[in-house]
């Protein structure tokens, strides 16, 4: 099982940390060991000062794929949830500044909140979905699919160029603006439409 993260899929967000648009999905991965276990808080790790929430729509692979054309993609996920891809911005910026890779910034234990799942039938159309995070009951980032700068299909379709999908790997597909730091006793829920798809508290 991998983790594959897309950066950089939302304009806004894009221009709220002053990054360049992409000419094509920025693709990183993270282990399984980033999952962060069910029911269990999020621990600020010691190497961060700056740890920001980056809520994201989830897809879960459900047959194994590899240089998948955009047409046939929908039949790769069944599956649609919600998460967080934490992020140490402090080491972030740290490492991209002498032109080092993400992983320590993005791919530490407790890294990755994979909430629940709904069946991808729910919904009439997957490129019109609304989610949102609150950050102890304030609303801190909302948005639609259908602002992606690169749509759940296409998403599927570029990264088996590269990555053999496998039953049960995760893309995270893109956060919108409204990331921030996150403090110890905060709380995070995430949900897709009116349903509730995690609860977690920092600590």
């Amino acid at each position: 099982m991998k983790l594959i993260c897309i950066g950089r899929n939302y304009t806004e967000h894009i221009e709220e940390l002053e990054n360049q648009k992409p000419t094509h999905p920025i693709l990183f991965l993270k282990p399984d060991t980033a999952i962060l276990p069910k029911k269990q808080a999020f621990f600020i790790p010691d190497f961060s000062d700056n740890i920001h929430h980056e809520v994201e729509i989830l897809i879960k692979i459900n047959k194994v794929g590899k240089h998948i054309d955009k047409k046939f993609a929908y039949k790769y996920y069944d599956q649609i949830g919600l998460g967080i891809d934490f992020t140490a911005r402090d080491l972030q910026a740290e490492l991209k500044d002498k032109g080092h890779p993400w992983e320590k910034a993005k791919a530490f234990d407790g890294a990755a909140v994979i909430g629940s799942w709904l069946p991808k039938t729910k919904f009439k159309d997957i490129n019109d979905i609304n989610f949102k995070l609150l950050k102890n009951n304030s609303i801190v980032q909302e948005a639609n699919t259908k602002l992606m700068l690169w749509k759940i299909d296409e998403l599927v379709a570029y990264v088996s160029k590269y990555f053999t999908l496998k039953i049960g790997d995760i893309i995270f597909t893109g956060t919108p603006a409204g990331v921030s730091k996150v403090t110890a006793n905060d709380t995070l829920k995430g949900y897709i439409d009116n349903n509730e798809m995690f609860s977690l508290t920092v600590k």
